[in-house]
């Protein structure tokens, strides 16, 4: 092996975590409520889905595999927070940082090709409702979410490849409260330019391209929308979209301010704390989003409490 790519790093520092703790016993009470209500909301949405047969449609198919996406994506990076703020320990080792920014861009990504996926269920249904069984059947929701999958983990491998075969010197102190590219890539003991380009097109490929094709389903949806002749089936149909672009734009603005703005050592800090909303706000926000302004799942969820009552009482 090369001698200029052996680490002499062991372990990384989470200094973030620092940052963060001004006061580590309520930030540990705020997290931990936060992650409980974020569980508690993403598994009643997987739970309802899978129990009521109103439910067992291509855009229900596609929500449950968003909110499973988004409730591993939480487990990467808030159980180690909170273990840090409780006992201040904060080293994590070579290899379980890179395995952590790997699931971590992983299950990101695949949440972005699942938006998108959510996006083409959505132009299907509203561009061409009479072929909406056809287009849109199990076996090809099944391969949207392979798709998704497969092709979020590859980038996020290629990532984690390109950064964790540089050599790391020391040292080994994190600006962040997990192992994030940029706060990483810092402590690096080469040039790390051509690592950056490189990174910087494949983190565009997933957050500018998949953008970009939703904005082009959005087109045609309005366009369809438009030529509705009745104001409550034009209503109807918006409807249909607006928790799904609601979801878009909170998840890809913050993701786009987090790895796709100019990088600067002063902007390490301001990233992070961008980085708390995404990790915490957003897989809290979207399950409710979709529960708030759906009727069919605020239904669904009744239908299942009363249930559990009703057996309660026997």
């Amino acid at each position: 092996m090369d001698k200029q790519n052996v680490s002499s790093v062991t372990e990384f520092l989470l200094l973030g975590n620092s940052i963060l703790e001004k006061n580590p016993s309520l930030l540990f009470l705020i997290c931990s409520l936060l992650y409980g209500a974020i569980l508690a909301f993403n598994i009643t949405i997987i739970s309802v889905i899978l129990a009521d047969c109103t439910l067992h449609s291509p855009m229900y198919f596609l929500l449950f595999a968003l909110s499973v996406s988004e409730t591993s994506f939480t487990f990467v990076t808030i159980p180690k927070l909170l273990v840090t703020l409780l006992t201040k320990y904060q080293s994590i080792s070579f290899t379980g940082c890179a395995l952590q920014m790997f699931w971590f861009f992983g299950l990101a990504a695949n949440n972005c090709f699942l938006l998108v996926a959510m996006a083409y269920d959505r132009y299907v249904a509203i561009c061409y409702p009479l072929h909406y069984q056809v287009l849109m059947n199990k076996k090809t929701c099944a391969k949207l979410i392979a798709a998704s999958s497969v092709t979020g983990f590859l980038i996020s491998l290629n990532i984690d490849a390109l950064i964790f075969r540089l050599p790391f010197c020391g040292p080994n102190g994190i600006r962040h409260f997990f192992c994030d590219i940029a706060p990483v890539l810092r402590l690096a003991c080469i040039d790390i330019h051509l690592t950056s380009i490189v990174i910087i097109i494949l983190s565009a490929i997933v957050l500018l391209g998949t953008v970009i094709l939703i904005i082009i389903s959005y087109i045609y949806i309005l366009s369809a929308i438009l030529k509705i002749h009745s104001s409550v089936g034009r209503q109807k149909a918006f409807s249909t979209c607006a928790s799904h672009l609601t979801v878009v734009v909170m998840h890809f603005g913050c993701a786009m301010f987090v790895y796709l703005r100019p990088k600067s050592t002063s902007s390490l800090d301001q990233g992070m704390l961008i980085s708390v909303v995404y990790v915490f706000l957003t897989p809290l926000f979207n399950p409710l989003i979709y529960s708030l302004r759906n009727n069919e799942v605020k239904l669904a969820i009744k239908k299942q409490l009363r249930r559990s009552f009703y057996f309660q009482k026997f």
